[in-house]
């Protein structure tokens, strides 16, 4: 059986408007959803996705919380915890490690609740790499 799935910011972005996803990180989801394994997404990632619109960085025909609340019921997603100990363990993850902070609370939920993560981000890439995380190419 597969380990569940943990969508980062932009990989939701990208299912979410149906872009290119790459044939390993779709066959992991077609796995997921015939084994019922639950495909997973951080809060942090609402509040990573009304930053890019708020900034200007992204545009949204739909406010950011409305857009959350669509993925997680019509993407078949489920909320991944956010719990004090993963947000801590965000601050004491193994180096080298870029400081952004959202990409290091999905790499420590990602380890806290044993999730591959499924992104395009080649820090993120690269440190699963170092064998810091589990991640698959989208």
């Amino acid at each position: 059986m597969s380990a569940s799935l943990l969508l980062d910011t932009c990989a939701a972005i990208w299912m979410a408007e149906a872009a290119h996803i790459e044939p390993a990180a779709v066959a992991a989801m077609n796995e997921s959803a015939t084994n019922g394994t639950p495909v997973l997404i951080s809060p942090i990632s609402a509040w990573e996705r009304a930053l890019l619109v708020a900034k200007g960085r992204l545009r949204s025909p739909l406010p950011p919380k409305v857009w959350f609340d669509r993925i997680l019921t019509t993407g078949g997603l489920k909320l991944a915890p956010l719990t004090p100990d993963i947000l801590a363990d965000a601050s004491f993850l193994p180096e080298p490690l870029h400081r952004d902070p959202a990409d290091r609370i999905i790499i420590a939920t990602a380890r806290s609740l044993d999730l591959t993560i499924v992104t395009r981000d080649v820090l993120i890439l690269d440190y699963a790499g170092l064998g810091h995380v589990r991640a698959i190419a989208c």
